[in-house]
């Protein structure tokens, strides 16, 4: 006889919950906090693993883009085998997995085991993260139940890069492996409960078409997202024709030909274009925030622990104030957006955004916090306040319902791998500028190409914000 878990009580008579879905709940929410966490967690230790492991900053960038290249690479995908699979089966074996390549990571002596598994816990995140809202939509009934269950994974997903900041520059101070162990025991924790508590799906008719996973698709997608970023953040130290930076990029660009010519002659396909000006410009006003923010993220923690000689813990108190406001604010943004409209929101903080990284340009050293490092973060954080949430409602907002899925899949994918390509031209700039013996004023002077770089992405986001709201 097969078992089943059948969906928890929505509550009980006097509005109040079933404890089952609280027990959910904090499930679904959990694990999204941890896959939110997971980036910063790795921008405040890439100094010490950097060191521990004999990398400079343009190979230690990896601990970085290999999740956000697992995620955005493989998200698409994801969605394809959670729909053949089952969220339930598919949930649970992407927590075990995600545990697993934790405790590997930590353990890792060779640069290419700690990128495998970042590479897999962001496959992992990509499995998760979407169908965690899936299953809430499903096990919470439509109304105040659901809008509420929503808030909190919201929040919590919002709270987890801040939370990961705290933790790992607490953790990172006696060792970066214990930041990236400590999600493995959580997770399984979280296993544990989900076992119990995630439903499974409603019984349907049995299938009699094919299960068609696209796996030649997702294959060359990833593997032209891996050599494109290599390639780029080898171009800076080595030049455009050198053959460590041209073969990558020549090898990405012959495998998203490949991929093409795959998604053209599947019969069904991982991507399925939409020509829609909205989705594009929130895409493109997306992955520039993001990529800018992180590829600052990347310098600041350079400079700050490298050149200045900053603690962990330090670094992260510092950075702070870019983090905080947007976990702050979070169940606020959708009133922010009925108030003000999209448009507005996502040109005015791509203008914050740009004030502040422009900030950073001022060649002196050191820096002065509550003057200069200060003021960038919390415009940066202001940026988020004022349009992550809205580039996120835009997107969608015109679609069919019928391409929503799609829609919202291509633009996560977007913003996934602008942080990896960003981290790594940054990355790459910052050591091609190196220079050996040099004091620490002339090591920051050094930053400057990476910071220009950062500089550009969000004037570029600011461009495509205004062309929004002209339009509008």
């Amino acid at each position: 006889m097969t078992r089943t878990h059948p969906a928890p009580e929505a509550g009980t008579g006097d509005g109040r919950w079933d404890p089952r879905l609280w027990g959910l709940l904090l499930v679904l929410a959990g694990n999204m906090l941890i896959d939110a966490l997971e980036v910063s967690v790795a921008v405040v230790a890439l100094p010490s693993i950097g060191t521990d492991l004999g990398l400079p900053p343009s190979d230690a960038h990896w601990a970085m883009t290999g999740f956000a290249v697992g995620f955005g690479g493989l998200l698409l995908f994801g969605a394809r085998v959670v729909s053949l699979l089952g969220r339930r089966r598919v949930y649970l074996a992407a927590l075990l997995a995600f545990a697993a390549a934790s405790a590997l990571s930590a353990l890792a002596q060779e640069p290419a085991l700690l990128v495998a598994t970042r590479l897999v816990k962001g496959f992992c995140a990509a499995l998760t993260a979407p169908t965690g809202l899936a299953i809430i939509a499903t096990a919470f009934p439509q109304g105040p139940p659901r809008d509420r269950a929503v808030s909190v994974y919201a929040l919590f997903g919002a709270g987890g890069f801040t939370a990961g900041l705290l933790l790992s520059g607490w953790l990172t101070d006696i060792s970066w492996r214990l930041s990236f162990a400590f999600p493995a025991p959580v997770v399984l924790v979280l296993f544990a409960l989900g076992l119990k508590l995630i439903p499974d799906e409603e019984a349907t008719a049995p299938r009699t078409a094919p299960r068609r996973y696209d796996l030649a698709g997702a294959a060359t997608f990833t593997a032209a997202l891996v050599a494109l970023v290599y390639g780029v953040g080898a171009v800076a130290a080595h030049g455009w024709t050198a053959p460590r930076a041209a073969g990558p990029l020549a090898a990405a660009v012959l495998l998203l030909v490949v991929f093409a010519v795959v998604e053209r002659t599947t019969p069904d396909p991982l991507v399925r274009p939409l020509r829609d000006a909205a989705l594009i410009r929130s895409a493109l006003g997306a992955a520039c925030l993001n990529g800018s923010y992180l590829g600052l993220l990347f310098v600041l923690t350079y400079q700050l622990q490298t050149v200045a000689g900053w603690s962990p813990q330090a670094a992260a108190l510092a950075l702070l104030p870019a983090a905080v406001p947007p976990a702050l604010t979070a169940l606020a943004s959708g009133r922010l957006v009925a108030r003000f409209g999209a448009p507005r929101l996502i040109a005015a903080g791509a203008g914050c955004a740009l004030a502040g990284y422009l900030l950073q340009l001022d060649p002196s050293w050191p820096p002065h916090y509550p003057t200069r490092l200060l003021p960038t973060l919390l415009l940066v954080g202001a940026a988020f306040v004022l349009s992550f949430a809205a580039l996120n409602m835009q997107a969608t907002a015109r679609l069919r319902p019928a391409d929503r899925g799609t829609g919202s899949g291509l633009y996560q994918t977007a913003v996934q791998l602008a942080a990896a390509l960003a981290v790594a031209a940054v990355a790459a700039l910052l050591a091609a500028a190196a220079v050996p013996g040099a004091t620490p004023a002339e090591a920051a002077a050094a930053c400057r190409p990476a910071l220009v770089f950062v500089a550009a992405l969000g004037g570029l986001g600011l461009l495509v914000g205004l062309t929004g709201l002209r339009r509008t």
